[in-house]
């Protein structure tokens, strides 16, 4: 199959570029199990566990992949530096403990999506396991193609189940639990996007002085959109140059690709205001606009009872254009995820809204612009300003939750061998150690470990917000959407031609979520194992008002008073 064969090529890749940096690749057997554990205990340190028990896990991987010796496995994971690390040297520890052949995969998120989604809607044996985002548990859970890891490790995976696993170690375990509480997938990697600023900047006593003239408050943390917007046009506008270069107040990107449409369905209506209050998302109304009536999704439409175009969905992309075409980098309209994530560590960008902490790896390394000469960040990031429409009790932003998911239909000796793995990668023996990696923490225990309060510093405030109750506002998209893979590319179709002019605002909205609307009649046509689709009747705007949910009608002041606090106050405070 194409899959296997770019796998394949895949494995030479790693395996050469190994031999190259001269890692060794001990043959399975040649060495004593004492020998490879004493290695992985030195590699992958430190860790939150005893010295004896690591060891004792590690032996306990060892014993229990005995039976799957010799085979080989291939899964698929987005490229992330914790997944290259994954790739790099957790596959290959993990062969040379258990003789289990590994061929890590990684490749763009909407290339893991559409790959898992083949092997779903086919049957067809692609990959023994994915790494794959939380938002899809929706379509997962109704679909019920994709393994019930907690029948899983009760049933026919339990003597492949770690016994020191502790699911509940898993801060985003809530993320990847279905309706009726059972865990679909194992998270593996987390990271929320959140509000990124040059705090030497704003700490400087003449920027303080020259905006307190011109705004009549603090510069500081924004708390809602009405100071975020008064920072950008403060910089753009007014500062202009620092240090003889010209700054900017606002970075983002709007390049029409897939990762347009992460820039939206991640939360960013709900970061406005769009949908109901409700953790870990809206009820009835969630973050994408779309109502759920019970377990059932009965439309993204106002004139279903939705809010994906609603007034509160047409400010938040009024405002991600406004603010896309006065106060970013001119060229920032042509750049996608990728490119644009690097561009605040150039050291012109004063502020943005919208930032994955998966960047600070690349945004902490020593040298750059934004990094002092001891190591320290010059930045800071702080939970995320919300909009003139939010309402205290919603959701404040996302968190992607990457988490390994099994698929029905793979062969029972490849999936209990890809469990392994998958167990072995965010274990505690290897936990912390990626974590210090890849900066996406996945357990409770790393996150309140020395090494994490040791790293803090050169963090830029990673660390501080993962241990703040702020942390619980920021969640990935839930079990509301029916069909993550087909619905996802609404957002960058519809969206993009809007900020490219081609269409009004309201008018892309509309047709956005009409054509929602249009997938969900088609899986209640179709039917869904488990909660599909019951579309509510077309009603007028005005009947959905007077129910006192979302969808809510225009504001009459879409700019109220601006608000800022100190970073200090921004962790502490959990509305």
């Amino acid at each position: 199959m194409p899959s296997r064969l770019k796998n394949t090529r895949n494995a030479t890749w790693i395996v050469s570029v190994s031999l190259l940096l001269g890692l060794s690749f001990p043959a399975h057997g040649q060495v004593t199990t004492a020998e490879v554990v004493a290695r992985l205990q030195k590699e992958f340190s430190p860790t939150t566990l005893s010295s004896e028990s690591q060891k004792k896990e590690l032996e306990w991987f060892a014993a229990a992949a005995k039976p799957f010796s010799g085979m080989k496995i291939f899964v698929v994971s987005e490229t992330l530096d914790t997944h290259k690390y994954e790739s790099d040297v957790i596959a290959k520890a993990f062969t040379e403990l258990t003789g289990i052949q590994v061929v890590h995969e990684v490749t763009g998120e909407d290339d893991v999506v559409k790959k898992i989604e083949t092997q779903v809607r086919t049957g067809l044996h692609l990959y023994d396991a994915y790494v794959n985002d939380s938002d899809l548990i929706g379509w997962h859970y109704r679909t019920q193609k994709i393994v019930n890891l907690t029948d899983y490790m009760a049933g026919e995976g339990k003597a492949v189940t770690l016994p020191t696993l502790d699911v509940d170690d898993f801060i985003g375990k809530s993320f990847t639990t279905g309706p009726d509480g059972k865990l679909y997938q194992l998270p593996d990697q987390q990271f929320a996007n959140l509000y990124w600023y040059r705090k030497d900047w704003f700490d400087r006593p003449d920027l303080q002085k020259r905006f307190k003239d011109i705004y009549g408050y603090k510069l500081d943390v924004p708390v809602n959109w009405s100071a975020y917007e008064d920072i950008a046009e403060f910089f753009t506008v007014h500062v202009k140059e620092i240090d003889g270069k010209k700054v900017y107040g606002h970075m983002d990107y709007g390049r029409k690709d897939p990762s347009l449409g992460w820039r939206f369905s991640d939360a960013w209506l709900s970061m406005a205001g769009a949908g109901d209050k409700g953790l870990p998302t809206g009820k009835p109304v969630d973050d994408w606009g779309i109502r759920v009536e019970g377990c059932n999704p009965v439309g993204a439409s106002v004139e279903r009872g939705g809010d994906m175009n609603g007034a509160a969905a047409a400010y938040s992309v009024n405002k991600y254009i406004e603010w896309l075409d006065k106060y970013a980098p001119p060229e920032a309209k042509q750049m996608d995820f990728g490119t644009a994530g690097s561009v605040p560590s150039q050291g012109q960008i004063a502020q943005q809204i919208f930032w994955y902490l998966a960047f600070t790896a690349s945004m902490s390394k020593p040298g750059l612009p934004v990094t002092n000469a001891d190591g320290t960040p010059k930045w800071r990031v702080a939970p995320s300003p919300h909009g003139a429409y939010w309402r205290v009790g919603m959701k404040l932003g996302y968190q992607d939750a990457g988490s390994w998911t099994l698929v029905k239909g793979t062969p029972p000796n490849n999936m209990k061998a890809a469990w392994l793995y998958a167990q072995f990668a965010v274990s505690k023996s290897v936990s912390l150690k990626k974590t210090l990696v890849g900066l996406t923490p996945i357990r409770a225990s790393d996150l309140a470990s020395k090494a994490m309060t040791d790293a803090a510093p050169k963090l830029g405030g990673l660390v501080e917000f993962y241990r703040s109750s702020a942390r619980k506002l920021w969640t990935p998209t839930f079990t509301n959407v029916p069909d993550y893979p087909n619905m996802a590319p609404l957002w960058w179709t519809n969206i993009g031609a809007a900020i490219r002019g081609e269409v009004p605002v309201q008018k892309a909205l509309d047709a956005m979520a009409q054509q929602a609307d249009d997938i969900m009649a088609g899986l209640q046509k179709k039917g869904m194992a488990k909660c599909a689709p019951k579309l509510n009747k077309k009603q007028p705007a005005s009947y959905w008002y007077a129910k006192g949910t979302a969808p809510y009608p225009k504001l009459d002041n879409e700019k109220p008073q601006a608000e800022t606090w100190s970073y200090e106050d921004s962790l502490k405070h959990s509305w």
